[in-house]
């Protein structure tokens, strides 16, 4: 349930928190005083988009906090949250807050973590259920109306489990499609996958192949430089006169006769030994890298193909040698199923049979449930329509039924094939599309809901429905704004008792005219217009039982004596 909304720099309205209670909250005041501004308000925390003319006059920003009660919530939300990387509701509080400025700055948060547009309205479609003058328009499409029908027979498993059959289908469908090319097509998929596996798979490639093959090639192609280069090394080290070693060791003798002079010089004596010796090391190393070195054109030639194969085949099918193997499996796959195609669609043939024989029987049970439901929901609801002031009146649902199962059990295969491919057009709810039908007087045949003109005869069939299907119905909170329009006398105080009834099951808002669909409420608020400091402000306060006797006789039409004795008859 709403437990708290607080509202700040919207329309009219400072400042203002509003403490909700459980059961039915009824909403009253002067026309303009400002009702309005609270359903507003909750529209903006469910994620309607912001109108930033709706920006207090004078101030920069406006926002809406709205805490919810989640206890007994049966959507997903724990899991939504995490999913969304949305923190955690404490002691079972949701909080949602949404703020924008007028320079068009919009943000959103849940439990304090910033959030989108779409995450808040998703959490708010799990919330609250806003009806307005207009929304009860949603009554008049087929898949709404297929909803309600199927909430109130309990029959939401029943049609989930056909649509998860239709989804089965679909796939397995397209798995067929991809494999139904004409025969030219096929033999040009054949030739292509078995020239591109044949490519890759003869190449033998290994990851990594392709850097070592590119330094031995680079090698290869400089080889008689090397050559070059090791032996002048090799010459300036100890092959000619005035070679390193050769110098060695003449500096050598002079250290030693040095040493024989002064005996503190014999740590000169074993450096130049330990140059010495790395001076051998690096001419031995120098001649093994030149015996390595080995000018050969063929492997020169060898190398070079090989590197120019590779890169042909990067550039045909992957970037990196592992991509282009990646690739030569999944075209070895395509091509093996190609190869088999007889034998897969023979496959897929008799699963989609299969599929099809439990998609006949699915959607003949969920087509009987669905008749056996539908009086039951026009008895209740044309129950309901009686005490909203439609004493004869009749409601109505019919029902069509595209169904091709019986014609398909009569078939040979091809035929029954040929029906069958409607399958995956069919809807995911059934094979059955409904109508509502009502009939406001007697002697009348019923009609589409939808050609009813009367916005207050719309308004109460889709109160009596919501009052039928309160039990049912999932969301917790649902809002009434003025849907009582154009109804009075007797029928105003059915309307009231409709809600009463509702709330017993939900936390209602009702925003109304009427004292008689404001007396039966749990609780009563009014909003009033006033003047502060030079600015009109409106306020929202919760009555009491005095206040709320002049309320109701002020909205009778006075505060007359006779007005005060009414309103107190109401509320007992």
């Amino acid at each position: 349930m709403l437990t708290t909304l607080r509202i700040k720099n919207l329309a009219l309205v400072s400042d203002l928190t509003l403490e909700l209670q459980p059961g039915c909250n009824v909403i009253t005041g002067e026309t303009g005083a400002g009702k309005s501004i609270i359903i507003g308000a909750l529209n903006l925390v469910l994620g309607e988009r912001a109108d930033r003319t709706l920006i207090r006059s004078g101030e920069e920003s406006c926002s809406v906090e709205a805490k919810f009660d989640v206890k007994k919530l049966r959507a997903p939300l724990k899991n939504f949250l995490e999913e969304n990387g949305l923190e955690p509701c404490e002691d079972n509080q949701l909080v949602l807050k949404r703020t924008f400025t007028s320079a068009g700055t919009n943000r959103q948060f849940v439990n304090g973590s910033a959030t989108t547009l779409a995450t808040l309205s998703t959490i708010g479609e799990w919330l609250v259920d806003m009806h307005g003058p207009h929304d009860h328009q949603s009554l008049l499409h087929a898949g709404k109306q297929l909803l309600i029908l199927d909430a109130f027979g309990g029959l939401e498993k029943e049609r989930e489990a056909f649509g998860e059959l239709i989804r089965r289908r679909a796939v397995l469908a397209g798995e067929k499609s991809a494999l139904i090319v004409d025969e030219k097509t096929y033999a040009q998929q054949l030739d292509l996958l078995r020239f591109q596996v044949q490519e890759i798979s003869t190449a033998r490639l290994k990851e990594g192949e392709d850097a070592e093959v590119e330094a031995e090639f680079n090698r290869a192609s400089n080889a008689a430089k090397l050559l070059q280069l090791s032996q002048a090394a090799l010459d300036a080290l100890g092959e000619s006169e005035s070679s390193l070693l050769t110098q060695s060791g003449v500096i050598g003798r002079v250290l030693a006769e040095l040493q024989r002079v002064d005996a503190g010089a014999g740590n000169l004596v074993a450096l130049h030994a330990q140059a010495g010796e790395t001076l051998r090391e690096l001419q031995t190393e120098l001649s093994r890298y030149a015996d390595k070195v080995d000018v050969d054109p063929a492997r020169l030639a060898e190398l070079e193909e090989r590197l120019n194969l590779m890169h042909t085949l990067k550039r045909k099918y992957g970037a990196t040698i592992p991509e282009v193997i990646a690739f030569g499996d999944e075209a070895k796959q395509k091509l093996q199923s190609l190869e088999s195609r007889d034998a897969e669609l023979a496959r897929l043939n008799a699963a989609l049979e299969k599929l099809d024989t439990e998609i006949q029987a699915a959607g003949k049970k969920l087509t009987a449930a669905r008749k056996k439901v539908i009086p039951q929901l026009a008895k209740a609801v044309s129950q309901q329509l009686e005490d909203l002031g439609f004493k004869q009146s009749k409601f109505d649902v019919s029902l069509k039924t595209d169904f091709v199962g019986d014609e398909v059990t009569s078939l040979k295969s091809k035929e029954s094939q040929r029906l069958l491919t409607s399958f995956p057009t069919i809807k995911s709810n059934g094979f059955d599309e409904i109508e509502f039908q009502f009939a406001p007087n007697p002697g009348e045949p019923a009609k589409p809901l939808r050609a009813i003109a009367s916005s207050g005869e719309m308004a109460r069939v889709m109160l009596a429905l919501k009052t039928v299907l309160a039990a049912e119905d999932e969301i917790p909170v649902l809002v009434f704004d003025e849907v009582d329009a154009n109804v009075g006398g007797e029928t105003a105080n059915a309307v009231g008792e409709k809600m009463r009834q509702i709330a017993a099951k939900r936390q209602v808002f009702c925003i109304t005219h009427l004292p008689q669909v404001a007396a039966p409420a749990d609780a009563h608020y009014v909003v009033t217009k006033l003047v502060a400091n030079g600015r009109t402000i409106s306020e929202i306060r919760l009555l009491d039982k005095k206040s709320r006797v002049t309320e109701l006789a002020r909205m009778l039409g006075g505060q007359s004596a006779a007005a005060r004795q009414h309103a107190e008859a109401l509320l007992k």
